[in-house]
């Protein structure tokens, strides 16, 4: 949900301000496959609250498995039968 991912993104911002991380990449990842394929709402919040939170951000980079070419199925060649 939105909230936890702005709370979660708090909580490192601090914990990374203490080590003396200013910047960071940020990398989000959706579940792919053949689930869905678009970052949850969660994603933008999470971002938005690790720039709230006063750290630098480079790059946002999109690493969701997009399959080339499915797994096999199951069920054989004539499909699954229920």
């Amino acid at each position: 949900s939105p909230y936890a991912a702005m709370q979660m993104a708090s909580n490192v911002a601090q914990s990374a301000r203490e080590k003396g991380i200013v910047g960071v990449h940020v990398k989000v990842r959706a579940p792919g496959r053949g689930k869905q394929r678009s970052p949850g709402p969660g994603a933008q919040a999470a971002i938005r609250a690790l720039a709230r939170a006063g750290m630098r951000i480079g790059r946002i980079e999109d690493v969701t498995p997009i399959p080339h070419d499915s797994c096999r199925t199951k069920g054989g060649r004539r499909g699954r039968r229920v």
